[in-house]
């Protein structure tokens, strides 16, 4: 009878040249499936190991009484504030941190003078300008008046650029609060002309002579205490974000009386600042589905003609439980707004833009805003507050309930496609900022993309359920490729601080974001990924956590093991490039199969080598259990094989054991192909590997190798892919999903792929495109292609 060993013969050979492997002289099992371990801190009571706040988490709280009034004509802000805070750590303060951003414009601003700079052969105003941005922004800065108890005692206060130091009369202990007045004036940026950053500021219209006011960072507020850092009082130089403290306000702002206010909160006081039409508008839009607009674009050209102001209106917002405040304020402003269900509780999203952005805004901004609200509560937590506000600023930045984005058409009217992108776009991510940083409170101080990676992650999925079309140009793993294929020295960890980051976009928000969806779709999926994601969010929600919490949370929802990812994607510069190197395709042979084999194997037995432990317990004496206990003593207690006369045995054994008949086999194997395909891990970073067979009838079958493939050998290896037909085609990753920066190298047989300039040309002369783009015109919708 035949044996069952069974012989395969090699039907073709389909390789190229193996690349040397990455690290010949090291190891290949690295340590990128190791656990983080002590790269994380430790969990304790305030934080614990699974990702959760602890039994004694603590957070401060600051209350913030604020009047104040916008001078229009000298372009200036007077406030005066009533600061209650609440001490809940377990230690005691002596002194207090706060924030004076506006001091970011200062003269002797630090950012102003720490980038290089070098003279190119044409430069232009602009560039000449920012050779010394110090000398346009000497009246900037935050002016403090005054710091005094609630008793109006003066204390005493130290300025450090962007920071102030209060001392406390007294030390702060914990469970008391301490409630202190604060007064200042600033004059307000010029934020549209000027070469340097600004976030809030002014932006004149010279056909009107008119002014639209963004206020943001614009009062002295606390900077952020927490158990993981303490004062969290690092210097704003305009790039990492804020660290700050939830509380309550009541704003009051007095501006010229024929301005429009929108704020963070909810107006206490519409009915003695809004005409008696605006009020009944105003209560049609809460019971309407879609935008109603409260101020009409008509009234807003003829205020801002007229520039009717005789004297001020006093605008009352409160907000509670938000960890900042901003404003807006203009008589050249339409206001819509609409009633939004978000899981059983209505929210007002408005609007608020400019005759400039009504074609874009009119149609899209508050519906957009909405549409967030929806996506964004889906997963991660309901909206919790009772207003959204998206503003037309020419700019996009976010706080509490406000926001203020981009988006305006021609100037008769028409707008192309990429601006009525770029204004959903933007105003998805910045309403969606709402939930990262506004409700989920990261320091952006730190970790920038704690909230900008998070919001973009979801903002892709919110753009993408908006449309089926949408072309989004974050999310989708293939648009990183570009840059994590950069040289190592342009590169830097997500986790680096905000500050130091060199591609601030690609790496905060983009990479990140590509992160979460390649868990999302490739190597959590679906429905783990997202009840982990909201179970983050539900967790800290109205709290501050650190990347640790996070990491650890998504791991302890899912029961998925992700530090090999973590330490990969956000950790390291490594980037994806798997490369298929070689297949060989087999058949088995039945005619040729080896003939049943008999195996002696013989064995030498030794007496025992005695070694230094034994030695020295039978020199002790030592009182053995098995020689003081009979029952523990049997045959093999006094055996001396070695002292035998046979001390050579001999085992007889069958190599192959008949399993099937030739019959069997030829149905179980006759008709397979092996194929045997080898893998090499050219760009560090390791992925799962995703396949797409293509075979000769015209199928497909799309097979995943899962990541763990590479825990062995980190640089390559081989495995046996058993098909039922033959294959003609093979692609590594057909769908871009996991980043891969060069994709010749995964597709057999080998393809010519097209440059980007032949694919856009192919794009843009397309027939499709070409009517698309000519019944537009005709349509005056779109002037731009």
């Amino acid at each position: 009878m035949k044996s069952n060993l069974i012989k395969f013969v090699a039907i073709c050979l389909l390789s190229w040249t193996i690349i040397p492997l990455i690290g010949q002289n090291t190891s290949n099992h690295g340590n990128k499936f190791e656990q983080l371990g002590t790269v994380l801190p430790d969990g304790n009571v305030y934080r614990t190991m699974d990702g959760a706040p602890g039994p004694q988490y603590w957070q401060q709280r600051c209350d913030y009484d604020i009047s104040c009034t916008l001078d229009e004509e000298n372009q200036r802000l007077t406030g005066e504030e009533l600061i209650t805070y609440y001490n809940n750590s377990p230690n005691t303060l002596k002194y207090l941190w706060l924030q004076l951003d506006e001091n970011q414009h200062a003269a002797d601003a630090d950012n102003l003078r720490f980038d290089p700079s070098s003279i190119r052969d044409a430069m232009d105003e602009n560039a000449l300008r920012r050779l010394e941005l110090w000398r346009e922004t000497e009246k900037y800065g935050h002016n403090i008046l005054k710091v005094a108890d609630a008793n109006d005692d003066p204390l005493e206060y130290m300025i450090n650029k962007t920071l102030m130091r209060v001392e406390l009369p007294e030390p702060l202990r914990t469970g008391e609060t301490f409630t202190f007045k604060v007064n200042w004036y600033y004059n307000i940026i010029d934020r549209v002309n000027t070469p340097a950053s600004a976030r809030g500021g002014y932006e004149f219209f010279e056909d009107d002579e008119n002014y639209l006011f963004t206020i943001t960072q614009w009062f002295p507020r606390l900077c952020a205490y927490t158990d993981y850092e303490g004062w969290q009082n690092k210097q704003f130089t305009g790039r990492g974000e804020f660290a700050l403290t939830f509380g309550n306000y009541v704003v009051k702002m007095t501006v010229p009386d024929d301005h429009i206010v929108g704020s963070t909160g909810e107006c206490l006081n519409y009915h003695e600042v809004l005409t008696e039409e605006e009020m009944n508008r105003l209560k049609q839009a809460k019971k309407s589905g879609e935008p109603i607009e409260i101020v009409t674009l008509d009234e807003a050209k003829k205020k801002s003609k007229k520039k009717s102001a005789k004297g001020t209106k006093t605008w009352i917002y409160k907000a509670d439980n938000v960890r900042d405040f901003a404003w807006c304020s203009s008589r050249r402003f339409v206001w819509d707004a609409m009633i939004a269900d978000n899981y059983g509780k209505d929210v007002m999203c408005m609007s608020y833009y400019c005759n400039e952005a009504y074609p874009i805004y009119r149609r899209y901004s508050t519906k957009a805003t909405k549409h967030t609200l929806d996506v964004y509560s889906k997963y991660s937590i309901p909206y919790p507050y009772p207003v959204a506000i998206s503003v037309e600023g020419q700019n996009g930045m976010e706080y509490p309930m406000i926001c203020f984005n981009p988006g305006r058409a021609e100037e008769d009217g028409t707008y192309s496609e990429q601006a009525k992108n770029s204004a959903i776009t933007v105003i998805i991510h910045e309403v969606g900022h709402n939930y990262f940083p506004m409700i989920i409170n990261s320091d952006e101080r730190q970790w920038t993309w704690m909230d900008e990676g998070l919001n973009t992650f979801l903002q892709f999925i919110a753009e993408q359920e908006w449309d089926n079309n949408y072309d989004s140009g974050e999310g989708p793993p293939h648009m990183v490729a570009e840059y994590m294929g950069q040289p190592k020295d342009r590169l830097e960890p997500i986790m680096t601080n905000s500050e130091n980051i060199v591609g601030f976009f690609q790496n905060a928000y983009q990479k990140t974001a590509t992160g979460l969806n390649m868990l999302r779709e490739t190597i959590m999926g679906r429905e783990l990924f997202d009840y982990a994601f909201k179970e983050y969010c539900q967790r800290w929600a109205f709290k501050s956590p650190t990347p640790a919490d996070f990491f650890r949370s998504m791991e302890d929802a899912s029961g998925v093991d992700l530090d090999w990812f973590w330490r990969g994607w956000f950790y390291g510069i490594e980037n994806v490039d798997i490369s298929l190197d070689s297949i060989k395709w087999f058949k088995v042979d039945l005619e040729n199969n080896p003939e049943k084999r008999e195996y002696v194997y013989k064995q030498n037995i030794e007496e025992p080598f005695e070694h230094i432990t034994k030695k020295r317990y039978k020199e002790q004496d030592h009182p053995f259990v098995v020689d003081q206990d009979k029952e523990l003593q049997d045959f093999y207690t006094y055996y001396e094989p070695w002292n035998t006369e046979d001390s050579i045995f001999e085992y007889k054994t069958n190599l192959y054991e008949e399993q099937y008949s030739d019959s069997e086999k030829q149905q179980l194997f006759g008709d397979k192909n092996y194929y045997q395909l080898h893998f090499s891990n050219k760009g560090g970073l390791v992925m799962p590997v995703i396949i797409e067979w293509t075979y000769e009838d015209g199928t497909t079958e799309i097979e995943r190798v899962p990541v763990e493939i590479w825990r062995k050998n980190e640089n390559n290896f081989t495995k046996v892919f058993v098909k039922n037909k033959v294959v003609k085609g093979i692609v590594i990753d057909p769908y871009r999903e996991t980043a891969d920066i060069d994709e010749s190298n995964n597709n057999w047989p080998v393809k010519e792929l097209p440059s980007r300039f032949q694919v856009f040309k192919a794009h843009q002369a397309s027939p499709d495109n070409m009517n698309m783009m000519q019944k537009a015109k005709k349509r005056g919708k779109i002037i731009k292609p």
